[in-house]
């Protein structure tokens, strides 16, 4: 009996060895670190549009230097509009980060109501990639008198594809709230949620989100009509509400409407404190 319980008890530890031997631990976690950009800002890299002669938006020529899009000591990111070798030049940046569905946050520092008739800034999602499909999967927040030196309300929500003439076929995929000057000449703060079935907009007073004035707001879904997007001598699927892709990415800019100069002659430049992002 003594020797039969010590075989079992043998049989056993192998048994236990072999068990171990074959059950393999789960994976460690991977992650995959953000592509490099020129820059960093609020926690994501950004790299600069250049170029050298004009393209859209506009179209404008950008410059791809830290003299037209750069971070200061205290982490606040500025974009400007000036001359650079006699030529009015402009400022984009783009997130290395891909982005889908979710919660789009940042907050403008700068009083855009003294902005000139043709300067536009805008904070966007864009796809290189998908314009056949979800017109360039673009929501905006943009900042412009669009021409129109007496106009005071500055911003505008839009869910791509939309046509800014006026009166504009798209006009229901655009609106241009009015807002009393004041607000436009503080620290404010913009949101876009973009879901599958609709795109809502909100702006607050201040430099939280969300705050306690909500001094804006707007949503866009799945009732209204689907529109294309017509681009040169390409034409979009029709549209709804563009969705993202794998590769669809984060955008702020200030350039110039139909790419012309300030007509004060004077430079722009826009200050943003910080970009949050909250995925569904």
């Amino acid at each position: 009996m003594f020797y039969k319980n010590i075989y079992i008890a043998i049989v056993g530890l192998f048994v236990s060895i072999a068990f171990a031997a074959c059950h393999q631990s789960d994976p460690p976690a991977v992650t995959i670190p953000e592509i490099k950009g020129d820059f960093a800002f609020s926690g994501y890299q950004w790299k600069y549009k250049n170029a050298t002669n004009p393209v859209g938006p506009g179209p404008n020529r950008f410059s791809g230097t830290s003299d037209f899009a750069w971070v200061d000591s205290a982490g606040l990111l500025h974009l400007k509009i000036a001359k650079k070798n006699n030529f009015w030049t402009c400022s984009e940046i783009i997130s290395t980060k891909t982005f889908g569905y979710g919660t789009y946050i940042m907050t403008c520092l700068s009083d855009v109501s003294t902005f000139n008739e043709n300067a536009v800034f805008g904070f966007f999602t864009w796809d290189n990639y998908s314009f056949q499909t979800q017109g360039n999967s673009e929501i905006d927040v943009e900042f412009s008198k669009w021409g129109s030196a007496s106009d005071t309300n500055l911003i505008t929500y839009s869910a791509q594809p939309v046509w800014f003439s006026t009166p504009g076929p798209y006009a229901e995929r655009t609106y241009h709230p009015k807002v009393a000057t004041k607000y436009l000449k503080q620290p404010m703060t913009y949101m876009m949620r973009w879901t599958p079935d609709s795109v809502y907009w909100q702006s607050y007073e201040g430099v939280d989100y969300p705050g306690v004035n909500k001094v804006t707001q707007w949503t866009f879904d799945k009732t209204n009509i689907p529109r294309k997007k017509i681009e040169g001598n390409q034409t979009s699927n029709d549209i709804v509400i563009p969705a993202p892709s794998d590769s669809t990415n984060v955008r702020f800019n200030l350039w110039l409407l139909n790419g012309k100069a300030p007509s004060n002659g004077k430079e722009h430049e826009v200050i943003i404190t910080n970009f949050k992002y909250q995925p569904l």
